[in-house]
Protein backbone atom coordinates (compact mmCIF):
# COMPACT_ATOMS: atom_id res chain seq x y z
CA UNK A 1 0.00 0.00 0.00
CA UNK A 2 1.18 3.25 -1.48
CA UNK A 3 2.01 6.40 1.51
CA UNK A 4 -0.48 8.06 0.01
CA UNK A 5 -3.50 5.93 0.37
CA UNK A 6 -2.09 5.22 4.05
CA UNK A 7 -2.19 8.68 5.15
CA UNK A 8 -6.03 8.97 3.49
CA UNK A 9 -6.45 5.96 5.71
CA UNK A 10 -4.94 7.43 8.71
CA UNK A 11 -7.25 10.48 7.97
CA UNK A 12 -10.78 8.65 8.06
CA UNK A 13 -10.66 6.83 11.20
CA UNK A 14 -9.23 10.47 12.69
CA UNK A 15 -12.40 12.15 11.40
CA UNK A 16 -14.69 8.98 12.09
CA UNK A 17 -12.99 9.15 15.60
CA UNK A 18 -13.93 13.09 15.92
CA UNK A 19 -16.92 12.80 14.43
CA UNK A 20 -17.78 9.99 16.97
CA UNK A 21 -16.65 12.14 20.09
CA UNK A 22 -19.14 14.76 18.93
CA UNK A 23 -21.92 12.62 18.50
CA UNK A 24 -21.36 10.94 22.01
CA UNK A 25 -20.72 14.59 23.68
CA UNK A 26 -23.74 16.30 25.89
CA UNK A 27 -25.30 19.00 23.73
CA UNK A 28 -24.53 22.02 25.90
CA UNK A 29 -28.45 23.43 27.35
CA UNK A 30 -30.42 26.37 26.85
CA UNK A 31 -29.08 28.24 30.10
CA UNK A 32 -26.03 27.38 28.91
CA UNK A 33 -26.03 28.91 25.87
CA UNK A 34 -27.56 32.22 26.90
CA UNK A 35 -25.10 32.05 29.71
CA UNK A 36 -21.91 31.69 27.26
CA UNK A 37 -23.52 34.62 24.96
CA UNK A 38 -23.63 36.73 27.86
CA UNK A 39 -20.51 36.13 29.17
CA UNK A 40 -18.51 35.67 25.88
CA UNK A 41 -15.89 38.48 26.25
CA UNK A 42 -16.22 41.85 24.40
CA UNK A 43 -14.27 44.87 22.44
CA UNK A 44 -13.63 47.21 24.89
CA UNK A 45 -14.31 49.76 21.75
CA UNK A 46 -18.35 49.26 21.66
CA UNK A 47 -18.03 50.64 25.65
CA UNK A 48 -15.56 53.78 24.65
CA UNK A 49 -18.19 54.90 21.81
CA UNK A 50 -20.99 54.96 24.10
CA UNK A 51 -19.18 57.04 26.57
CA UNK A 52 -18.17 59.37 23.58
CA UNK A 53 -21.39 59.21 21.91
CA UNK A 54 -24.10 59.36 24.81
CA UNK A 55 -23.02 62.06 27.01
CA UNK A 56 -22.32 64.34 24.17
CA UNK A 57 -25.90 63.96 22.47
CA UNK A 58 -27.19 64.45 26.20
CA UNK A 59 -25.27 67.90 26.66
CA UNK A 60 -26.49 68.90 23.15
CA UNK A 61 -29.94 68.25 24.41
CA UNK A 62 -29.90 69.86 27.64
CA UNK A 63 -27.70 73.00 25.82
CA UNK A 64 -30.80 75.19 25.63
CA UNK A 65 -31.62 74.81 29.07
CA UNK A 66 -28.76 74.46 31.07
CA UNK A 67 -27.74 77.79 29.59
CA UNK A 68 -31.22 79.36 31.29
CA UNK A 69 -30.64 77.53 34.29
CA UNK A 70 -31.79 80.63 36.70
CA UNK A 71 -35.12 80.25 34.88
CA UNK A 72 -35.59 76.47 34.36
CA UNK A 73 -34.27 75.63 38.14
CA UNK A 74 -35.78 78.03 40.56
CA UNK A 75 -38.41 80.13 41.16
CA UNK A 76 -38.04 83.03 38.84
CA UNK A 77 -39.59 80.85 35.47
CA UNK A 78 -42.56 78.70 35.92
CA UNK A 79 -42.22 75.60 38.25
CA UNK A 80 -45.07 72.86 38.47
CA UNK A 81 -46.15 73.37 42.06
CA UNK A 82 -46.64 70.09 44.70
CA UNK A 83 -50.08 67.80 43.30
CA UNK A 84 -49.97 66.58 46.75
CA UNK A 85 -51.18 63.36 45.26
CA UNK A 86 -49.82 60.21 44.25
CA UNK A 87 -48.96 60.89 40.36
CA UNK A 88 -46.97 59.42 38.14
CA UNK A 89 -46.24 63.11 36.52
CA UNK A 90 -44.81 63.73 39.62
CA UNK A 91 -43.56 60.60 41.31
CA UNK A 92 -40.71 63.03 43.22
CA UNK A 93 -41.43 66.80 43.62
CA UNK A 94 -38.66 68.47 43.87
CA UNK A 95 -38.86 72.13 45.19
CA UNK A 96 -37.00 75.48 43.34
CA UNK A 97 -33.02 75.96 43.94
CA UNK A 98 -31.32 79.32 44.47
CA UNK A 99 -29.72 81.14 41.68
CA UNK A 100 -26.19 80.20 42.51
CA UNK A 101 -27.52 76.57 43.15
CA UNK A 102 -28.91 76.19 39.56
CA UNK A 103 -25.57 77.20 38.05
CA UNK A 104 -23.60 75.12 39.96
CA UNK A 105 -25.91 72.04 38.98
CA UNK A 106 -25.14 73.64 35.10
CA UNK A 107 -21.82 73.83 35.67
CA UNK A 108 -21.65 70.25 37.09
CA UNK A 109 -23.35 69.00 34.71
CA UNK A 110 -21.42 70.11 31.92
CA UNK A 111 -18.02 69.59 33.44
CA UNK A 112 -18.87 66.14 34.45
CA UNK A 113 -20.14 65.01 31.21
CA UNK A 114 -16.65 66.43 29.36
CA UNK A 115 -14.54 64.56 31.87
CA UNK A 116 -16.35 61.61 30.99
CA UNK A 117 -16.14 62.00 27.25
CA UNK A 118 -12.59 62.12 27.37
CA UNK A 119 -11.88 60.16 30.37
CA UNK A 120 -10.56 61.77 33.02
CA UNK A 121 -11.81 59.95 36.36
CA UNK A 122 -14.35 58.15 34.32
CA UNK A 123 -16.06 56.58 36.95
CA UNK A 124 -16.29 59.10 39.52
CA UNK A 125 -16.99 62.38 36.26
CA UNK A 126 -19.15 59.34 35.52
CA UNK A 127 -20.88 59.08 38.81
CA UNK A 128 -21.42 62.67 39.14
CA UNK A 129 -23.00 63.38 35.64
CA UNK A 130 -25.23 59.94 36.21
CA UNK A 131 -26.63 62.05 40.01
CA UNK A 132 -27.25 65.38 37.63
CA UNK A 133 -29.37 64.03 35.05
CA UNK A 134 -31.22 62.49 37.51
CA UNK A 135 -31.93 65.64 39.33
CA UNK A 136 -32.55 67.50 36.44
CA UNK A 137 -35.29 65.11 34.65
CA UNK A 138 -37.17 65.08 38.24
CA UNK A 139 -36.89 68.85 38.59
CA UNK A 140 -39.01 69.80 36.00
CA UNK A 141 -41.25 67.03 34.84
CA UNK A 142 -42.62 69.39 31.30
CA UNK A 143 -39.08 69.48 30.50
CA UNK A 144 -38.50 65.24 30.34
CA UNK A 145 -38.94 63.55 27.42
CA UNK A 146 -37.10 60.39 25.90
CA UNK A 147 -33.29 61.71 26.23
CA UNK A 148 -33.92 62.89 29.63
CA UNK A 149 -35.03 59.49 30.78
CA UNK A 150 -32.79 57.37 28.67
CA UNK A 151 -29.65 59.80 29.80
CA UNK A 152 -29.88 58.15 33.62
CA UNK A 153 -29.75 55.09 33.17
CA UNK A 154 -27.40 54.63 29.94
CA UNK A 155 -24.89 57.04 32.18
CA UNK A 156 -25.15 55.18 35.53
CA UNK A 157 -24.62 51.90 33.30
CA UNK A 158 -21.78 53.19 31.78
CA UNK A 159 -20.43 53.90 35.25
CA UNK A 160 -20.73 50.23 36.14
CA UNK A 161 -18.33 49.32 33.10
CA UNK A 162 -14.56 49.26 32.56
CA UNK A 163 -15.27 52.36 29.84
CA UNK A 164 -12.55 54.40 30.74
CA UNK A 165 -9.59 52.24 30.68
CA UNK A 166 -9.15 52.32 26.97
CA UNK A 167 -8.71 55.46 25.25
CA UNK A 168 -8.81 57.63 27.39
CA UNK A 169 -7.38 60.12 29.87
CA UNK A 170 -6.60 57.73 32.62
CA UNK A 171 -5.44 54.97 30.42
CA UNK A 172 -2.89 57.49 28.69
CA UNK A 173 -1.73 58.96 32.10
CA UNK A 174 -1.38 55.22 33.44
CA UNK A 175 0.76 54.21 30.92
CA UNK A 176 2.99 57.44 31.92
CA UNK A 177 3.20 56.08 34.97
CA UNK A 178 4.00 52.34 33.86
CA UNK A 179 4.52 51.88 30.20
CA UNK A 180 4.51 48.34 30.60
CA UNK A 181 0.93 47.98 31.87
CA UNK A 182 -1.84 48.12 28.63
CA UNK A 183 -5.06 49.02 28.33
CA UNK A 184 -7.25 46.00 28.07
CA UNK A 185 -8.62 45.16 25.21
CA UNK A 186 -12.01 43.25 25.99
CA UNK A 187 -14.20 43.39 28.89
CA UNK A 188 -16.60 40.74 30.02
CA UNK A 189 -19.84 40.38 27.77
CA UNK A 190 -22.11 41.74 29.96
CA UNK A 191 -21.12 45.04 30.26
CA UNK A 192 -21.99 45.24 26.30
CA UNK A 193 -25.00 43.20 26.25
CA UNK A 194 -26.89 45.17 28.37
CA UNK A 195 -26.37 48.19 26.23
CA UNK A 196 -27.41 45.97 22.90
CA UNK A 197 -30.09 44.21 24.86
CA UNK A 198 -31.71 47.88 26.16
CA UNK A 199 -31.77 49.02 22.23
CA UNK A 200 -33.38 45.57 20.78
CA UNK A 201 -36.21 46.23 23.85
CA UNK A 202 -36.43 49.54 23.32
CA UNK A 203 -37.10 49.25 19.59
CA UNK A 204 -39.47 46.58 19.54
CA UNK A 205 -41.43 47.75 22.20
CA UNK A 206 -41.48 51.15 20.02
CA UNK A 207 -42.88 48.61 17.08
CA UNK A 208 -45.45 47.04 19.01
CA UNK A 209 -47.14 50.54 20.65
CA UNK A 210 -47.21 51.53 16.70
CA UNK A 211 -48.93 48.02 15.97
CA UNK A 212 -51.44 48.75 18.21
CA UNK A 213 -52.09 52.33 17.39
CA UNK A 214 -52.66 53.16 14.20
CA UNK A 215 -49.85 52.20 11.80
CA UNK A 216 -51.21 49.14 10.66
CA UNK A 217 -53.96 51.47 8.89
CA UNK A 218 -53.97 52.68 5.16
CA UNK A 219 -53.01 56.33 6.67
CA UNK A 220 -49.26 57.56 6.03
CA UNK A 221 -49.07 58.59 9.82
CA UNK A 222 -45.47 59.69 8.94
CA UNK A 223 -46.67 62.57 6.21
CA UNK A 224 -49.30 63.48 8.97
CA UNK A 225 -46.49 63.71 11.42
CA UNK A 226 -44.08 66.29 9.32
CA UNK A 227 -46.89 69.10 9.24
CA UNK A 228 -46.38 68.95 13.21
CA UNK A 229 -45.19 71.97 14.93
CA UNK A 230 -41.21 70.50 14.68
CA UNK A 231 -41.34 70.41 10.98
CA UNK A 232 -38.30 71.53 9.28
CA UNK A 233 -37.20 73.47 5.95
CA UNK A 234 -35.62 70.06 5.07
CA UNK A 235 -39.12 68.18 6.15
CA UNK A 236 -41.22 71.09 4.13
CA UNK A 237 -38.99 69.78 1.01
CA UNK A 238 -39.20 66.27 0.81
CA UNK A 239 -43.08 66.33 1.67
CA UNK A 240 -43.24 67.75 -1.45
CA UNK A 241 -40.92 65.79 -3.57
CA UNK A 242 -42.56 62.52 -2.75
CA UNK A 243 -45.73 60.82 -3.51
CA UNK A 244 -48.35 59.82 -1.30
CA UNK A 245 -47.54 56.00 -1.60
CA UNK A 246 -44.13 56.62 -0.81
CA UNK A 247 -44.80 57.71 2.73
CA UNK A 248 -46.86 54.43 3.35
CA UNK A 249 -44.15 52.35 1.97
CA UNK A 250 -41.52 53.98 4.73
CA UNK A 251 -44.59 54.02 7.38
CA UNK A 252 -44.26 49.82 7.20
CA UNK A 253 -40.33 49.94 6.46
CA UNK A 254 -40.12 51.73 9.89
CA UNK A 255 -43.16 49.06 11.88
CA UNK A 256 -41.20 45.94 10.64
CA UNK A 257 -37.88 47.57 11.83
CA UNK A 258 -38.46 48.32 14.94
CA UNK A 259 -41.51 45.16 15.64
CA UNK A 260 -38.49 42.96 14.39
CA UNK A 261 -35.65 44.29 15.94
CA UNK A 262 -34.28 41.22 17.65
CA UNK A 263 -34.38 38.90 14.74
CA UNK A 264 -32.72 41.94 12.51
CA UNK A 265 -30.07 42.49 15.04
CA UNK A 266 -29.97 38.74 16.11
CA UNK A 267 -28.46 37.63 12.32
CA UNK A 268 -25.19 38.62 11.11
CA UNK A 269 -26.18 38.38 7.45
CA UNK A 270 -29.39 41.03 8.49
CA UNK A 271 -27.49 43.41 10.96
CA UNK A 272 -25.92 45.40 8.41
CA UNK A 273 -29.24 46.18 6.92
CA UNK A 274 -30.60 46.64 10.25
CA UNK A 275 -27.70 49.15 10.69
CA UNK A 276 -28.31 51.06 7.68
CA UNK A 277 -32.18 51.35 8.14
CA UNK A 278 -31.56 52.42 11.55
CA UNK A 279 -29.31 54.60 10.87
CA UNK A 280 -31.46 55.90 7.92
CA UNK A 281 -34.42 56.66 10.33
CA UNK A 282 -32.77 58.42 12.87
CA UNK A 283 -30.88 60.61 10.68
CA UNK A 284 -34.25 61.73 8.29
CA UNK A 285 -35.73 62.07 12.00
CA UNK A 286 -33.48 64.69 12.88
CA UNK A 287 -33.13 66.71 10.09
CA UNK A 288 -37.07 66.53 9.95
CA UNK A 289 -37.93 67.14 13.66
CA UNK A 290 -35.76 70.23 14.77
CA UNK A 291 -36.41 69.55 19.05
CA UNK A 292 -35.88 65.68 18.11
CA UNK A 293 -32.28 66.10 16.57
CA UNK A 294 -30.28 65.37 20.00
CA UNK A 295 -32.61 62.20 20.54
CA UNK A 296 -31.79 60.96 16.77
CA UNK A 297 -28.32 61.44 17.24
CA UNK A 298 -28.48 59.77 20.42
CA UNK A 299 -29.76 56.79 19.06
CA UNK A 300 -27.26 57.13 16.21
CA UNK A 301 -24.87 57.20 18.89
CA UNK A 302 -26.20 53.19 20.47
CA UNK A 303 -26.65 51.72 17.21
CA UNK A 304 -22.71 52.50 16.21
CA UNK A 305 -21.46 51.64 20.07
CA UNK A 306 -23.85 48.74 20.13
CA UNK A 307 -23.97 46.79 16.78
CA UNK A 308 -21.54 48.63 14.34
CA UNK A 309 -18.83 46.29 12.87
CA UNK A 310 -15.47 46.44 15.61
CA UNK A 311 -13.51 47.47 12.37
CA UNK A 312 -15.21 50.61 11.63
CA UNK A 313 -15.42 51.49 15.58
CA UNK A 314 -11.39 51.04 15.73
CA UNK A 315 -10.21 53.27 12.91
CA UNK A 316 -12.74 55.86 14.18
CA UNK A 317 -11.32 55.75 17.38
CA UNK A 318 -7.71 55.68 16.44
CA UNK A 319 -8.59 59.07 14.15
CA UNK A 320 -9.85 60.27 17.28
CA UNK A 321 -7.15 59.94 19.35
Amino acid sequence: MSRRHKRARANKARNRDRSRASASAPTPSLGRLVRNWLLAPQPIERLVVLRILVPLAILGFLSGRLSHADAWLTDRGFQVPNLGVDDYRQPLYLPAIPVWAAWSVAALTVTSALAFVIGWRARLAGALLGACLLYLALADRLASFTVSKLGPILVLALVMTPCGAAYSLDAWLLRRRDPARSPPTHVSGGNVRFFQILLVVFYCASGTCKARGDWLSTTPVIWSHLHDSYQTWIAYQVARALPGGAWLGLQWLVLAFEALAPLWFALAHTRLVALAVGFGMHLFIGLSFGPVLWFALLMIGLLAGCFAPLPWLQRALRVAR
